[in-house]
């Protein structure tokens, strides 16, 4: 797989077992467990010498998307997980523990922002929010107790591009793990792992999977590291199906040619709406990589375009509290990803009910131009 170019590695992940090699696409493992002849054979599993025994603990399928990811983001191990936040619940337990300190952007996707501030906390786990735009206001926020920095690659709902190169220096600086959420870049435009981050998580229900049609969750990086958040995610039982595995892996196989005419199109919608008289501001990232962009745009609704108008005049672009799909959808940050925020952290956020994001899909342009022109008029 070393000598394989990213689409190439995209395609060719799976790992089939030995008495399936017949098969040109991997099957699935629809098992609770696996089957052993006699006992030495059952003991030779915990000897290393059989790869599976139950599917909580390990699952060909869950196994293939794990190692996938991990190929595209140049990491050498990855597990998968039941879903995004399992992944970086996971992510997070393998490095912190009941006593220790995390700092983390202020800038998160809501739900990442509740586990961390409401959830970590029943843990014994303190975390401080603070704004990564600035390297002093990081150093300030650490503390003796201080074992991980955390952060998104691309930032919900205002894209802004992480530093990368500043979390990775301030690690290493303070002898502090890093991790980054990488789902709204995807491996196919960053790979946080290369830069020196230590875990990269996914939200595997967006972009990896790609239809809208599983709820899943990946985290690659260090391989001790990643090996400690397999064990959380066995114990704590947030292993994935073998057949959302399997589909997911489908997924991954079209990631790259996906998010090439993902890119497109919202390169060319945030350039539309960011001329539109109506629009008061189009959030869209600059420089994300050689690649493009990014697949998501957020905009800033005129004061005189009513929200719930503008969502029902969009005709076949639907609302919904996901991104990501084929299809172009909407969601709204202030009635769902980040409703549960308080309202003082929606307003220093900037979360207001003008604000909406673009999950831009892979229709024909015009298409998706032409509903934005007509809700907008």
């Amino acid at each position: 797989m070393e000598k394989f170019r990213f689409d190439s590695k995209a395609v060719h992940f799976n790992k089939k077992l030995k008495s399936e090699s017949t098969s040109k696409a991997q099957p699935i493992y629809q098992t609770s467990a696996f089957k052993f002849s006699n006992l030495d054979e059952l003991e030779g599993y915990f000897e290393g010498k059989s790869p599976h025994m139950y599917s909580r603990v390990s699952n060909p399928n869950t196994d293939d998307l794990g190692t996938g990811v991990a190929q595209l983001e140049g990491a050498p191990k990855g597990v998968a997980t039941s879903s995004g936040i399992s992944a970086i619940l996971a992510g997070i337990l393998a490095v912190a523990e009941h006593g220790d300190h995390i700092v983390a952007c202020e800038d998160l996707y809501g739900g990442t922002y509740q586990l961390l501030a409401k959830e970590l906390p029943t843990f014994g786990i303190e975390v401080s929010f603070v704004s990564f735009e600035s390297k002093d206001s990081i150093r300030s926020a650490i503390k003796d107790n201080t074992v991980l920095l955390y952060s998104e690659s691309i930032t919900n709902p205002f894209l802004r591009v992480e530093n990368l190169s500043t979390i990775v220096a301030l690690g290493k600086e303070y002898n502090i793990k890093t991790m980054i959420d990488n789902t709204f870049a995807t491996p196919y435009l960053m790979q946080p792992y290369l830069d020196g981050i230590n875990i990269v998580a996914h939200s595997a229900t967006k972009y990896i999977g790609g239809h809208s049609d599983i709820t899943a969750g990946v985290i690659v990086g260090d391989q001790v590291l990643i090996e400690k958040a397999k064990k959380k995610v066995m114990n704590l039982g947030s292993n994935l199906s073998p057949f959302e595995a399997w589909l997911t892996c489908r997924g991954l196989k079209t990631l790259s040619v996906r998010m090439e005419k993902h890119i497109q199109n919202a390169q060319r919608l945030a350039s539309y709406l960011s001329e539109h008289e109506g629009i008061k501001k189009v959030y869209y990232p600059e420089h994300a990589s050689e690649k493009g962009n990014g697949a998501i745009v957020s905009i800033l609704l005129g004061e005189d375009i009513n929200p719930n108008t503008f969502s029902e005049k969009l005709d076949w672009i639907g609302v919904v509290p996901t991104l990501a799909g084929v299809e172009t959808t909407i969601s709204y940050p202030i009635g769902t990803s980040h409703r549960a925020l308080p309202k003082s952290e929606q307003e220093r956020m900037g979360i207001t009910k003008s604000l909406i994001r673009i999950s831009v899909g892979i229709e024909d342009y015009k298409d998706i131009e032409e509903a934005f022109q007509v809700a907008l008029s």
